[in-house]
This record gives C-alpha cells, sequence and structure tokens, in this order.
C-alpha cells in the first residue's frame, strides 16, 4: 500500500484553510452582533448595518456547514 502523500497534504492543507476562513467568518459574525448591542445602548436603536453583516456571516458559516455533511453523507449524492 502506497499513499499518495501529495493528495494527503493538499486536503490537509485545504481543510486547514477552510477551517480559517470558517472561524474569521464567525467572529466577524460575532463582531457584528457585539457592534450592533453597543448602538443600542449607546443610540436606543439597532444597528442595522451590524445586523445584517452578523446574519451574513453567520449563514455563511451554517452553509459550509451543510455543504460539508452533503459531502459527507452518501445518501445526498
Amino acid at each position: 500500500m502506497n499513499p499518495d502523500w501529495t493528495a494527503l497534504g493538499q486536503v490537509a492543507a485545504v481543510s486547514a484553510g477552510v477551517t480559517v476562513a470558517v472561524v474569521v467568518v464567525f467572529a466577524l459574525g460575532v463582531r457584528g452582533m457585539a457592534d450592533n448591542e453597543e448602538t443600542r445602548e449607546q443610540r436606543g436603536t439597532a444597528s442595522a448595518l451590524g445586523l445584517a453583516q452578523a446574519a451574513l456571516c453567520f449563514l455563511t458559516c451554517a452553509a459550509v456547514v451543510v455543504y460539508g455533511i452533503c459531502l459527507i453523507v452518501p445518501q445526498f449524492h
């Protein structure tokens, strides 16, 4: 048995890159929620930009998770 080390390295690199990207996007979503709360405390109204940023980031993270599950579960192919 001779494993293809190049393919294994590529899979590991892509996995690490996507993991970092999802964590960064999630952190930006948390930052948007924090901005929304900060604006609400200061002005008494919610920040539409912060809320939209958070929603977009969290939806992106959810889409990546669903895509990963679809790749793993054979019944979805």
